[in-house]
This record gives C-alpha cells, sequence and structure tokens, in this order.
C-alpha cells in the first residue's frame, strides 16, 4: 500500500525534530522506523531529509508510506464482502454472521482476512491485514479495517483512549429490569477455559457496558448496548450476568430455538478520520435473522 501524506510546520512546530512533529501526530515507533529505511520516506519543501532534522515555520512536510509486502499467511480467497465505506486509509466493512476475522486453525480460508486478501490482489496491491475493532466469528455487524501502518496506529491509538464510539445491538429472551442502565462487573478468563470469560470482582479487567431496551416482541427484547471498554466476550457475559444472555449464545446461552447465532450485532460505529480528522459515522441494519426472532416468523437459523 502506498500513501503520501503532507503536513506544513506551523510557528509552534519551530525548533522540532520530524521525528518529534510526526510523533505529536500519531506515528509510531515502527512507523518512523519504515520512514527512516527508505530514501524517499520523509522529504521537506521537496527534499529528501533526516529524521532528526529541524523544521521552520511554513516548512511542507512530504511523509511517504510504501508497503510492498502482504499478510503472508493470509490465503486469498473470494468469500461475500460487504464494504460500507473505503478511501485510501480504511475500510469499513459489514461483517456477516458466520465468517471470523482472522484465520486460524479451524478457519483458514473463511475469515474476513482472506475475503479482503482476495479483493486487493483482484486490485494488485499489497495487502497487510491490520483490523482495528475485532468481532467475534458469529458477531454480525461493523469493523474497521485500517490500510496502511500510519492509520493503523492511530485508530488503534484512539481505540485505547475511548474515541471509537461503539453501539450493538442484541436479543434476549424476556425483557431486562430495568429498562435501561449501567452495568460495571470486572471481567477476567473462566479457570479451565482457554475461550470462555466470566464476571471476576478479584481478579478481572474493569468492564462498563450501557444497555437500554428499544423493543419488545414474540418474548424478546431487542437491546441497544454502548461499550466503555473491549474485553473479550464483555457483552455476552455482562448481559448474562444481569440475567438476560443473549438467545443463540452456544458459550453462555444455548437457546437457539430461534437463532443460530448469538443475537449480537455492530450496528454503529462513530470516530475522527485517522488523517483528516474529520468526523465519521456509519450504521447497519438489524439483519434478517435477529429481524426473524423479534416478529416471530421462522426461516433458515
Amino acid at each position: 500500500m502506498e500513501r503520501r501524506l503532507d503536513y506544513r510546520a506551523r510557528e509552534g512546530d519551530a525548533g522540532l525534530r520530524i521525528e518529534q512533529f510526526l510523533r505529536r501526530r500519531g506515528y509510531s515507533r515502527g512507523c518512523l522506523a519504515h520512514l527512516k529505511g527508505r530514501p524517499d520516506g520523509v522529504a521537506v519543501n521537496g527534499r529528501p531529509r533526516y529524521l532528526n532534522e529541524r523544521l521552520c515555520p511554513g516548512d511542507v512536510l512530504m511523509v511517504h508510506i510504501c508497503e510492498t509486502e502482504s499478510s503472508e499467511k493470509i490465503l486469498p480467497v473470494k468469500l461475500p464482502l460487504n464494504i460500507v465505506y473505503e478511501d485510501e486509509d480504511l475500510l469499513v466493512v459489514n461483517k456477516a454472521a458466520g465468517m471470523p476475522i482472522h484465520p486460524s486453525m479451524k478457519n483458514y480460508d473463511n475469515s474476513l482476512a482472506n475475503a479482503l486478501a482476495w479483493y486487493f490482489k483482484e486490485r494488485e496491491k499489497p495487502f497487510i491485514f491490520r483490523c482495528t475493532n475485532r468481532l467475534d466469528r458469529d458477531t454480525s455487524g461493523l469493523t474497521v479495517v485500517a490500510k496502511h501502518m500510519f492509520s493503523s496506529c492511530v485508530l488503534s491509538g484512539m481505540a485505547v483512549r475511548k474515541e471509537v464510539e461503539r453501539e450493538y445491538r442484541a436479543i434476549v429472551r424476556g425483557c431486562p429490569k430495568p429498562p435501561c442502565g449501567t452495568i460495571s462487573a470486572p471481567l477476567g478468563r473462566k479457570p479451565g477455559s482457554v475461550i470462555e470469560r466470566q464476571v471476576d470482582p478479584l481478579a478481572g479487567e474493569q468492564a462498563v457496558t450501557h444497555y437500554r431496551v428499544l423493543e419488545e416482541g414474540n418474548g424478546h427484547s431487542l437491546v441497544a448496548l454502548r461499550l466503555e471498554t473491549g474485553r473479550t466476550h464483555q457483552i455476552r457475559i455482562h448481559m448474562k450476568h444481569l440475567g438476560y444472555p443473549l438467545v443463540g449464545d452456544y458459550l453462555y446461552n444455548p437457546d437457539m430455538e430461534w437463532i443460530g447465532r448469538q443475537a449480537l450485532h455492530s450496528c454503529r460505529l462513530a470516530f475522527c478520520h485517522p488523517v483528516t480528522g474529520e468526523p465519521m459515522e456509519f450504521t447497519a441494519p438489524l439483519p434478517e435473522d435477529m429481524e426473524r426472532v423479534l416478529s416471530g416468523r421462522t426461516g433458515d437459523r
């Protein structure tokens, strides 16, 4: 992936080394090492420069990111791919339920990474898979993929600083009481399992989920959930902790009467663009299999 980014030094940037200037704009040590290793990595006013050189007000700094390698262990596979937004720096994908994010021993060729590897191969572009907000295999909805190392490190930093708004929809049997609130319960690994998590007040990591009942139907409720933290299986465990686990959740509530996967959908993402700073917001409608649970209609699960 090739990307050129231009910056203009202001009065407050006078005397800063190029490295300092870029660090303040979110460039990681890895990004800087990449630029340092390229003869055309950085230029000021059209002339190549070293990262330890200093800037003057009005200088135009050009950064040239050029990644020629692809992820070696990701097999390109032609799979359905719903891209809702794409530019030079990122992709937003509406992932289908049943599609893992990453390849694994049992999912070598059916992941989102495989589908994107094929997408970029068809366009004769190198591809390194950098997914910012990972979803469980059976969770559907929006996820962000960075297209180069700089957008990846900025988006990752935003996620750590809780600057990425994430909203989900889930379906539970019955109607949660109270109909809205906040679940604050630390989460940790379940002893004896490498997959399952549990509420662990003593050794768990802080986890906070805000919920609100939106709709009732067919003996079930559609719940809106907003995350403050992004722990593994957070929504699934927190709703079970509240007493209303997600239907179809094979790990924590194998209630498969109406749906064959956990009824969880990433419906909204909002964040500032990693390069331009422009506010961005994306939404994805509730999938048909979750709609069927609320309506009581039968269908393939």
